[in-house]
């Protein structure tokens, strides 16, 4: 994947991992949705059948309703069910999750020159949430991950298009770097 391109749904899970989770690869599962009509589905028939019909895990459900809508051009990588898109990134930092998220705010208060709107550091997995122009927002959120370690994230939503969805990925990758 070249550094413009944003990732689909099946980057994250590999084939073999699917098929051991749900019995069945993505091409098993894709045709058996071609066969069932599923093109002509919203998002929430699609995962509705395969977990009620298909007695799928919930997780996978979803996992398997996005890859499939990638796969046949219903939804493009980095598109929500709404039509908006998104970008997330993560990392893990050597901070604990309250410490990890007060140092995160820093580095986006500057980049964003504004400050959160909302933040809770109460939460099991803290979050500050940044409010932009046009309805979007960048979410900022840590993760205990033991040890005082955590995972940092970053989540810009509401998009209008995926136009900017590579080039913002790459500006949060690099303010998650100054992190910790």
């Amino acid at each position: 994947m070249g550094e413009a391109s944003v990732g689909s749904s099946r980057d994250g899970v590999g084939d073999a991992s699917v098929r051991e989770a749900t019995g069945r690869d993505r091409v098993e599962w894709f045709d058996l949705l071609d066969e069932a009509g599923a093109g002509e589905w919203t998002h929430a028939a699609t995962a509705a059948w395969l977990a009620g019909e298909q007695g799928v895990d919930p997780w996978w459900s979803q996992h398997l309703t996005v890859a499939y809508e990638q796969s046949r051009g219903i939804r493009s990588p980095g598109q929500r069910q709404d039509g908006s898109f998104e970008a997330s990134v993560s990392r893990t930092v050597a901070l604990d999750a309250v410490a990890a998220l007060h140092a995160l705010v820093e580095v986006v208060a500057v980049e964003l020159d504004a400050q959160p709107l909302a933040r809770n550091t109460t939460a099991r997995n803290p979050t500050a949430r940044f409010p932009l122009d046009g309805g979007e927002f960048v979410l900022a959120g840590s993760s205990p991950r033991g040890a005082g370690r955590s995972s940092i994230s970053l989540t810009w939503g509401r998009m209008p298009d995926g136009s900017r969805v590579a080039e913002v990925k790459r500006s949060m990758r690099d303010w998650l770097s100054r992190v910790g």
